[in-house]
């Protein structure tokens, strides 16, 4: 017997299918619905859909207990009400009968000079896309306020993960890590949070087994992994087989490039994010999570590195 039914609308992106295994492996039946079923998990039954869809969304969700939304737009399409507008339809599809709905946050929605960022910490966007962070928060937030669900919101870093492929992590850090070289994203010595995705992943399942014990709107902020960009660099280092050397990113390079291209127009927007160490501080989480939760940071580096380098050696 399950423990309830959790559907997962973006089953095929980071966070959708990691908080699907970790769904499934915590006992639930999980419905994972998406365009295309490009990544299956055994025992995850697919549903095709459309997130730009009322009925595709209400018929994903009808049998779900908890639903996670994993959506996301291209990072060049958040704009003129479009994210907005998803999420709005999500929160049509989710009625009113007390479903349980969990939002992945991000730290958008602070300003750069908030360095310890907790869940009571004013927010204050800085950019349009914090802007928009904010917005949609207050509109879940409404609709829990009017009793339609419960929301549970779990704010996290930047991702990274074995087989992971689209973040700062593998396109920006490890791009050239074939060729020997690797590249930091500001000052060694600044700090930055990140999010490992199996174990955020598990968070979200803690939280569903707990959302009885919580109320209608919720906000938690996940630690992950808070550590320097030289240290980042050094734990790559260490878990390749070959020397590396450590660069930084070319920021005037991409700069120059998103001129033309839209998507690296607005990722160049978001450089403050590294210039700036913005610590995500729970202590409600962590005790709800309890000690030893996160898998310790160089093994999770190894864990995703590692497969890298016996690949490019079977090339």
């Amino acid at each position: 017997m399950t423990k309830g039914t959790v559907t997962i609308l973006g089953i095929n992106g980071h966070i959708g299918h990691h908080a699907a295994r970790a769904f499934l492996a915590a006992g639930y039946s999980v419905i994972g619905m998406g365009r295309s079923n490009r990544h299956p998990i055994s025992g995850v039954r697919f549903v095709p859909g459309d997130a730009a869809s009322l009925d595709d969304l209400k018929a994903a969700i009808a049998p779900a207990d908890i639903v996670v939304n994993a959506l996301n737009l291209p990072y060049d399409k958040w704009d003129k009400g479009r994210a907005e507008a998803q999420l709005a339809t999500v929160i049509a599809a989710m009625g009113e009968g007390g479903k349980t709905l969990m939002f992945p946050g991000n730290i958008y929605n602070y300003a750069a000079t908030d360095r310890w960022i907790t869940p009571q910490t004013p927010q204050n966007p800085q950019t349009p896309r914090g802007a928009i962070r904010v917005r949609q928060e207050e509109m879940l937030a409404a609709a829990s306020r009017a009793g339609k669900f419960q929301t549970i919101i779990l704010r996290a870093g930047d991702f990274y993960a074995p087989a992971n492929v689209g973040d700062w992590f593998d396109q920006a850090m490890l791009t050239d890590i074939g060729k020997g070289k690797i590249h930091h994203l500001a000052a060694l010595d600044l700090s930055h949070a990140w999010a490992y995705l199996p174990d955020l992943g598990r968070a979200f399942a803690v939280l569903g087994d707990k959302r009885a014990e919580l109320g209608a709107f919720e906000t938690f902020h996940f630690a992950g992994h808070y550590v320097t960009h030289g240290t980042m660099m050094e734990a790559i280092q260490t878990a390749w087989p070959k020397p590396l050397q450590v660069t930084p990113v070319p920021w005037l390079l991409l700069q120059a490039v998103g001129l033309v291209n839209g998507v690296l127009r607005e990722i160049v927007k978001m450089r403050y994010l590294w210039n700036n160490p913005m610590e995500l501080v729970d202590p409600r989480l962590d005790a709800l999570l309890g000690p030893d939760f996160a898998t310790p940071f160089p093994a999770a580096i190894a864990q995703v590195v590692g497969p890298l380098a016996k690949a490019q050696a079977a090339a």
